[in-house]
């Protein structure tokens, strides 16, 4: 981790670290209506992809794949929804979405149209162990 690297209030507020990448810190955003992670470049000051060195540039790409491959496996998603929006939490984040073709939100994007629903500590401890048990390159 960058020495001057701080995970922004709101993401550290909505979200839950499952641990690290090389280049990411993994996040589970509290909320079980979706499956739905969060990589955080450990890098501080950043806003855009851009910013980043093309090295990191390149480890974000193939941590984000990664991910999103893994993800797709697992929950045998319809889709994967992939982005990094930033108008709200400027720090460079990049979301990583399951999403199904029976979700309460398709076909539209899941963006601020319901009230998160916290996980259940029974949920929580599930879905962290499901994820840790399917990506072999996260750190805790």
């Amino acid at each position: 981790m960058t020495a001057l690297f701080q995970l922004h209030p709101r993401l550290k507020a909505d979200s839950i670290q499952l641990g690290r990448f090389e280049l990411c810190q993994l996040l589970l955003m509290n909320d079980n209506q979706f499956p739905w992670f969060i990589l955080v470049p450990e890098k501080a000051d950043i806003k855009e992809i851009y910013q980043l060195s093309k090295a990191d540039r390149l480890l974000l790409a193939e941590e984000s794949n990664y991910l999103a491959e893994n993800l797709a496996v697992f929950y045998k998603a319809d889709k994967m929804n992939i982005a990094a929006i930033g108008n709200l939490v400027p720090q460079l984040h990049i979301h990583h979405i399951v999403r199904y073709q029976t979700d309460k939100a398709w076909p539209a994007p899941i963006w601020g149209k319901f009230e998160a629903i916290s996980y259940s500590e029974t949920q929580l401890s599930t879905a962290i162990a499901d994820i840790k048990s399917q990506l072999i390159n996260l750190n805790s």
